[in-house]
């Protein structure tokens, strides 16, 4: 099927109050104004500096999400124009995108990652550290960020058991912080397990090769 008939058949299949990132590191722009032409405004990027160059050839109306892990002294090429960053996960990356924002007099939308996956690979703010950030001093003075909610990545493995439980820990960690902080969005899920997700409350999902085919190996 085209990327345009795989964005149908997706968009036919999660409910209308999930959003869908249609992940498109490494694809050309070709593939994304295909995507673009067939409705989609919301792409995901885990390289900064390849964003940065899509965003300068591509139509303005996109939304652009930093889905791959953050190196702080690349923010700055992103600050003026991405939309929301899913990959926080220390409050030093916080205080330098609050700078880069605040430099271009934006506010920046952020999740933060929480760790999930039984993984060591797996990047994230561990549980029982999130309280700690969220009520400390420093990030209570960070204007030009707003946390918008949380950012999860289940262990990679068939056992849908194991990917279940730890959508459902994100889940029940985004329940127990959304009313006092104003959170409104829970990102998880990818092309393999994005039903499963949605199942467990997820309202954002990040998906590429179930769109775009799988992507090329750089």
């Amino acid at each position: 099927m085209s990327i345009g008939e795989n964005l149908l058949d997706i968009q036919n299949n999660i409910p209308k109050h999930v959003s869908l990132v249609a992940v498109s590191k490494t694809k050309p722009t070709s593939d994304i104004l295909e995507a673009y032409e067939a409705g989609q405004r919301i792409f995901g990027e885990n390289k900064i500096q390849e964003m940065a160059g899509k965003y300068d050839e591509l139509p303005k109306d996109i939304s652009w999400h930093m889905i791959g892990h953050l190196q702080r002294n690349k923010v700055k090429y992103m600050a003026h124009f991405v939309d929301l960053i899913h990959g926080v996960d220390s409050l030093k990356t916080l205080k330098e995108i609050n700078k880069q924002a605040a430099r271009h007099r934006r506010t920046i939308a952020c999740l933060l990652q929480v760790k999930i996956a039984t993984e060591t690979t797996k990047f994230g703010i561990p549980p029982n550290q999130i309280t700690e950030i969220l009520d400390s001093e420093e990030f209570k003075s960070l204007e030009n960020i707003q946390i918008k909610g949380f950012m999860g990545m289940a262990s990679f493995t068939q056992d849908d058991a194991t990917i279940q439980t730890e959508f459902k820990l994100l889940k029940t960690l985004y329940d127990q912080y959304a009313p006092t902080h104003n959170f409104d969005t829970l990102s998880m899920g990818m092309s393999g397990d994005y039903s499963l997700a949605i199942s467990c409350g997820s309202n954002m999902v990040r998906v590429g090769s179930a769109i775009f085919g799988h992507r090329n190996k750089i």
